[in-house]
């Protein structure tokens, strides 16, 4: 592969990549592995290929990509032409292999599978940042993820521009409108929180209305969740907030709204579609050379 990038974008862990790559492999090679290639292919056989973009898109997945031809031939040559994060046009080569042919054959599709997704939310996620581009919104992700994919598919949201939410039900307090129900009120539900959560620990609070939010605000959290409020309504949060915790706006968000409630003046809009509604990116692997051997 080419030189390590500097960018903050390089941060999978390594053994999260080999462990998503290797049961992706499994899954595909089975008992009996690739057994069109290997009745067709020369075991000596080498090729140079190809990963090119059919359609634009923003790039993300590269590790993994990389990751699924090393495992088949650890040998292999893989050179990127578009890092993770940068934008490929129609026709653009992302990325160039050289190696073993049954190795590339083997692992196109997992290759492919990881990239196509992971282009795909980091080109949506960035059709979202654009929209909100001049405001001081930050989008951001959910838990809204495949099973399994959630650290590659947040990663590439933040390939795409947008930015994380919790990772998980682990790392943040979020007290949602079933968390107060099952504790009572809203006032027993904070209070309940701030007596276990760490002082490392946010602590974010959803609302649905304006008079939720004015009992929220006694009680000094990290930030509020503003659920399916209209612009106006936002408006009026944001001036209710005054700036002492965190806003973010949640609920019916998609591209044509989104630039609107940006201007409300939250400091951040969570979109479930970004992962769970992202088209895959159609790429392809094409074999520019090969030796029979």
């Amino acid at each position: 592969m080419t030189a390590a990038s500097s960018s903050p974008l390089a941060t999978l862990p390594r053994n999260l990549v080999l462990a998503a790559v290797r049961g992706a492999l499994d899954e595909d090679l089975g008992l009996s592995g690739d057994i069109t290639t290997d009745a067709t292919v020369s075991a000596h056989a080498r090729s140079d290929a190809v990963i090119a973009a059919r359609k634009p898109g923003i790039v993300s997945g590269l590790a993994l990509a990389e990751a699924a031809f090393r495992e088949l031939d650890a040998d292999c040559d893989f050179t990127v032409l578009i890092e993770d994060g940068s934008a490929a046009a129609a026709g653009d080569t992302i990325a160039r292999i050289s190696g073993s042919s049954r190795a590339v054959l083997s692992a196109e599709r997992v290759a492919l599978n990881f990239m196509g997704r992971m282009c795909g939310i980091a080109t949506l996620t960035r059709r979202y940042v654009d929209a909100v581009a001049g405001t001081s919104a930050q989008i951001v992700d959910t838990r809204k993820t495949t099973p399994g994919l959630r650290a590659f598919e947040k990663y590439a949201v933040r390939c795409g521009g947008g930015h994380n939410h919790r990772f998980g039900l682990f790392d943040a307090v979020l007290i949602k409108d079933n968390h107060i129900v099952a504790a009572g009120s809203i006032e027993a539900a904070i209070k309940s929180a701030k007596a276990v959560a760490g002082h490392m620990t946010k602590i974010e609070v959803e609302v649905d209305t304006l008079e939720q939010l004015e009992i929220v605000m006694r009680e000094n959290v990290d930030c509020v969740l503003l659920d399916n409020m209209g612009p106006d309504e936002l408006r009026k949060a944001v001036r209710m907030v005054a700036g002492r915790c965190l806003t973010e706006a949640s609920g019916s968000v998609n591209l044509d709204t989104v630039r609107a409630i940006a201007e409300t003046g939250v400091n951040m809009i969570s979109v479930g579609a970004l992962t769970h509604s992202a088209p895959v990116l159609d790429l392809g692997l094409d074999f520019i050379a090969a030796d029979k051997a």
